[in-house]
């Protein structure tokens, strides 16, 4: 490549901001626990997603000033949350019971392995890993749309969007578009068709750091962040 890959990456602050824009006006959202909790700091102006939290809260907004927590209030990594008008509290069994359901519109997840099919991996029995794939496995076979945050390779530069996965599976076929440090992809019909890279980087530069063939459908848009700070 022509410039050291950490230089050009999205941080995952950028990612959480170019995720958010997406998010429909009145969209029922579950954001998972880590990386996918940033988003609920970028709303888009003007619009009111409604985010649900598996330990039992609908409609919680962005994380207090620290020093101003409620530690009442959390959401199901633990993090403290702040509440919107209107904001409910519910047993957790109600709260599985809204997401198998079918009424979530959109799932946020992070991942260790997405393949081109669409199967996710985001769970993993190893040192410092949450223990159990959790409710995760219920997110993404029930929520109408899968988006997965996560930087486009590992910390030692393996691809993280692969032909097929092989770590252990959170869902089968479920995952409908990926968020990347260096792109946004979805998954069409078994297949990673590219929408939006960085300007910066090649094509061929990003195929080389993909586990499977991306594809092309019309236009690849720039990949412009606006908030949380501007790429490189």
């Amino acid at each position: 490549m022509s410039a050291d890959l950490t230089s050009l990456k999205l941080t995952n602050d950028q990612i959480a901001w170019r995720a958010a824009q997406d998010i429909e006006d009145g969209a029922y959202v579950n954001l998972g626990i880590g990386f996918p909790e940033r988003v609920a700091q970028y709303t888009v102006p003007g619009r009111a997603p409604v985010f649900h939290t598996e330990n039992g809260i609908l409609n919680f907004g962005p994380a207090p000033a620290a020093g101003e927590e409620d530690w009442d209030l959390i959401n199901a990594g633990k993090k403290a949350v702040t509440l919107k008008p209107g904001a409910a509290f519910f047993h957790h069994a109600d709260s599985f019971a809204m997401v198998r359901g079918g009424h979530l519109d959109v799932a946020i997840l992070g991942a260790f392995q997405i393949a081109e099919n669409g199967d996710l991996a985001n769970w993993s029995t190893g040192k410092g890993a949450i223990p159990a794939v959790g409710g995760a496995m219920d997110l993404v076979q029930s929520a109408k749309r899968v988006a997965v945050l996560t930087d486009h390779v590992t910390k030692n530069g393996d691809p993280k969007l692969v032909k097929r996965c092989t770590m252990p599976l959170t869902g089968v076929g479920c995952v409908t578009r990926i968020y990347s440090s260096l792109a946004v992809v979805d998954v069409v019909d078994g297949h990673f068709v590219l929408r939006e890279k960085l300007k910066a980087m090649s094509f061929d530069d990003l195929q080389a750091l993909t586990g499977a063939e991306l594809h092309v459908d019309g236009t690849v848009a720039d990949l412009i962040v606006e908030g949380a700070g501007a790429p490189v």
